[in-house]
């Protein structure tokens, strides 16, 4: 009897034994299994988030290119609103003040080189003006020195002839001079026998030919002469050519001849 309980119990241990043995090996299994879907489902969330996270660096590291190529764009177009960096900026600085020292230095020879040529140009304006002035004066002396001359050679009176005859040899030089004086006592007498007066006056007188020293100048004259054979009067009208040299500073007739 104690055998069989024996061998009874132990039977009925071994089935519990091997029942709990089957129970928590089921148990077990469906754990391990619910551990392992759960560890699977784990993973794959992991993967999508690795995924996700590759995508989001992807696309930032897209979002940067992009704005560096923009940015690489907006440097070579022309953008007055976008500000310089600080090297560009040193580089202009850099490079405007060079320029402005090159002005600089260029400055000083550029207005010493203007006013060499204002003082030359003003040099030779004034010597022009000078000269022009200069002979301008020279031909007004001309003038009025032939002017003069032929005055006094048409205006006789035989009252004060020795005066008359006077200022005509004053104005006078070289030949003429002399042929008039040699002839001044001989036309004295002949101008008092005849009673003789001449009024001249110059109606003309243009230069023909000057230099520094000498002129040639044609004068148109008139006279009104009265003497005893015409006592109301006669017009005369005289071309002369008369030739003057400058001595001592004045324009004298050296010569004169009737042309007409």
């Amino acid at each position: 009897m104690a055998a069989r309980g024996t061998d009874g119990m132990s039977a009925d241990g071994a089935r519990e034994d091997a029942a709990r043995t089957d129970g928590v090996g089921e148990d077990g299994s469906r754990d391990d299994l619910a551990r392992a879907e759960n560890a699977g489902t784990d993973d794959a969330a992991a993967d999508d988030a690795l995924a996700e996270d590759a995508a989001e660096d992807t696309a930032e590291d897209a979002a940067e290119d992009t704005a560096g190529d923009g940015e690489r764009s907006d440097e070579a177009r022309p953008d007055r609103t976008r500000r310089p960096g600080l090297l560009t900026l040193l580089r202009r600085l850099g490079g405007r003040t060079a320029a402005a020292a090159g002005r600089g230095k260029a400055l000083p020879v550029t207005l010493a080189v203007a006013t060499v040529a204002v003082t030359a140009l003003s040099g030779w304006l004034c010597v022009q003006v000078y000269e022009q002035r200069a002979e301008a004066r020279q031909q007004q002396d001309i003038l009025a020195a032939a002017r003069q001359s032929a005055l006094n050679f048409t205006s006789l009176d035989y009252r004060h002839y020795d005066r008359d005859s006077k200022n005509v040899l004053k104005g006078a030089t070289g030949e003429f001079k002399e042929q008039f004086a040699s002839q001044t006592a001989e036309l004295t007498k002949l101008v008092a026998a005849n009673k003789s007066v001449s009024e001249g006056q110059v109606l003309e007188a243009g230069i023909a030919r000057s230099d520094e020293r000498s002129a040639r100048v044609l004068v148109v004259a008139d006279s009104k002469v009265t003497n005893t054979a015409a006592p109301e009067g006669q017009s005369r009208t005289y071309r002369l050519q008369l030739d003057l040299v400058l001595e001592r500073g004045r324009w004298l007739t050296s010569a004169v001849e009737f042309v007409g």
